[in-house]
């Protein structure tokens, strides 16, 4: 991902103090973590995109929130309507960590009316002004939660969610304590027995850090998924992979297999073994071992 450069001047948009902006106004932004960046889809007169710190972040469409311009968004969406078919129209709780325009949380609320969902975003004034631009569903239907995502993940009670996905990132990567064998026991705990643990995995063409998610997702959760596109899993080029873990077997689902292949970037599905066989020899990411306390002085 690109690297933050100096701020521009060029189209700022200045909003009071405690104020709203009521509706997308194209421009520059000053939030808590940065600037962004509100551009007008050119190919698509109610679409909405939003760099934040120089890097593309997310896609809305005003007028319908069930499509999705991001491919990887579209295959989270395909995983989780093939574990959870919206024709049943299940009860979903979703934790979504990492809230940028909140896509996928439009989505889901258009796909299962009656889904409780909560979006963790770092940066409160982005999370405001989110809330202006695009009309969010409110609580308790979706609630916006302003903090750092291990921590909030950390405070939830067990099994009060069927559905996590980690797409949080500080330039190319997600930050290094929401990607531990110790934060991903944190969500396993947070989630019900047949829960889904979701992470978007951003990666060179090395996959060093995919087979360190991917190890790291194995060594938690009984059953695993990574679905990518052939080029990013032969290691061509930088890009993203969806991983999944779960309690549950994922099972075999031509219709997903179909809605993946069928999109813009045709996509492939790993199942379980070749997702441990993808990540045999990596080492498990964990927390760093804090340093011994040091040795009292005797008092003289």
């Amino acid at each position: 991902m690109a690297k933050r450069g100096k701020r521009s001047t060029a189209g700022v948009v200045e909003v009071p103090a405690g104020t709203r902006p009521d509706g997308p106004v194209a421009g520059v932004y000053y939030i808590d973590t940065g600037d962004c960046e509100l551009i007008q889809d050119q190919d698509n007169s109610n679409g909405w995109l939003l760099k934040i710190n120089g890097v593309m972040s997310s896609h809305i469409d005003l007028a319908d929130p069930l499509f999705l311009d991001f491919e990887y968004m579209r295959w989270i969406a395909a995983l989780v309507e093939s574990r959870w078919p919206r024709e049943q129209k299940p009860k979903l709780r979703a934790l979504h960590l990492g809230g940028g325009a909140c896509s996928m949380a439009r989505y889901f609320h258009a796909a299962y009316p009656e889904a409780r969902q909560v979006v963790v975003e770092l940066d409160g004034k982005l999370a405001d002004y989110v809330r202006g631009w695009f009309d969010l569903p409110k609580a308790p239907l979706l609630r916006l939660r302003v903090g750092e995502a291990r921590q909030v993940t950390e405070s939830l009670t067990p099994d009060t969610r069927d559905l996590i996905i980690r797409d949080v990132f500080a330039g190319a990567f997600t930050p290094r304590a929401l990607t531990t064998r110790e934060f991903t026991a944190h969500a396993d705990a947070v989630l019900a027995p047949d829960g889904l643990y979701v992470v978007n995995s951003g990666d060179a063409p090395d996959l060093k850090n995919a087979r360190a998610d991917a190890a790291t997702i194995a060594d938690t959760f009984q059953h695993t998924m990574i679905i990518a596109d052939p080029a990013m899993l032969k290691g061509r080029r930088y890009g993203n992979m969806i991983m999944a873990g779960s309690h549950a077997p994922f099972g075999d689902d031509p219709t997903l297999a179909r809605k993946l292949l069928g999109g813009g970037v045709p996509a492939h599905i790993w199942d379980d073994a070749k997702v441990r066989a993808f990540a045999a020899g990596t080492p498990v990411r964990h927390d760093p071992v804090p340093p011994p306390e040091p040795a009292s002085t005797p008092a003289e």
